[in-house]
C-alpha cells in the first residue's frame, strides 16, 4: 500500500457514526482493505459506501451480469485485488467457469461458451472502461434487452467499478498490483 491504511477507529462521533455504517454494510465480515484505505477522509468513505452499497443491493440487473462486468473491469485495468474478490461472487451469481475463464483470458467474443447476452455486456464494459464512448449500435442492442433503468445500472455499475479499481491499483490496496489472476477454486 502507498500509504497507510487507517487502522484506528474514529473517536469523532459524526466519524464514528460512518465507520458504523460502513461495518454495518459489511457485516458479518470485519471492514476490508480497501474500506481502511478510504476511511482516510471518512466524509469520502461515507459517499463511496452509500453508492457501492445500492449498486450491490438495489440494482435490477441481474447479479451474474454485474459480476461478470465488475470481473472483465478487472481484467482490463489489471486490478488482481478487483478479481480476486469479484470472481467468486460471479461463480456464486451463476455465471459458469467456462464464461468466467474466458472473462479472464480475454475470450470475450466466444460465441461457443458466451451467450450473446454477455457478449453485449462485455462489449459495454470493454467499450466503457477503455473507449469511454460506446457505440450506437451497442447501445441499441442493451436497450432492446434491458430495461432503461438496467443500462442505467449496467453503466452505473462499470462505471463505479472502474473508480474502484484505479483507486486499487493507483494505491496499491493489498500490494496487489502486479499479482497474476488467477480462476478461484
Amino acid at each position: 500500500m502507498r500509504i497507510p491504511y487507517a487502522l484506528a477507529e474514529p473517536t469523532d462521533p459524526a466519524d464514528k457514526a460512518i465507520y458504523d455504517r460502513i461495518k454495518a454494510r459489511r457485516n458479518p465480515r470485519p471492514l476490508i482493505p480497501l474500506d481502511l484505505a478510504l476511511l482516510h477522509n471518512p466524509s469520502i468513505a461515507d459517499g463511496f459506501n452509500s453508492l457501492l452499497g445500492s449498486i450491490r443491493t438495489q440494482s435490477t440487473l441481474s447479479l451474474a451480469a454485474m459480476e461478470v462486468a465488475v470481473c472483465y473491469v478487472a481484467v482490463l485495468n489489471q486490478a488482481p485485488y478487483e478479481w480476486t474478490a469479484h470472481a467468486p461472487l460471479a461463480l456464486k451469481a451463476g455465471v459458469t467457469r467456462e464464461v468466467l475463464e474466458a472473462v479472464l483470458n480475454g475470450n470475450v467474443q466466444d460465441a461457443g461458451v458466451l451467450s450473446e447476452e454477455e457478449i453485449d455486456v462485455l462489449e459495454f464494459t470493454r467499450q466503457s472502461t477503455k473507449e469511454i464512448e460506446v457505440s450506437d449500435e451497442l447501445m441499441a442492442k442493451l436497450k432492446s434487452r434491458y430495461t432503461d433503468q438496467q443500462v442505467m445500472e449496467l453503466t452505473i455499475t462499470v462505471g463505479a467499478y472502474n473508480m474502484v479499481s484505479r483507486f486499487l491499483v493507483a494505491l496499491d490496496v493489498t500490494e496487489s498490483n502486479g499479482k497474476e489472476m488467477v480462476m478461484p477454486e
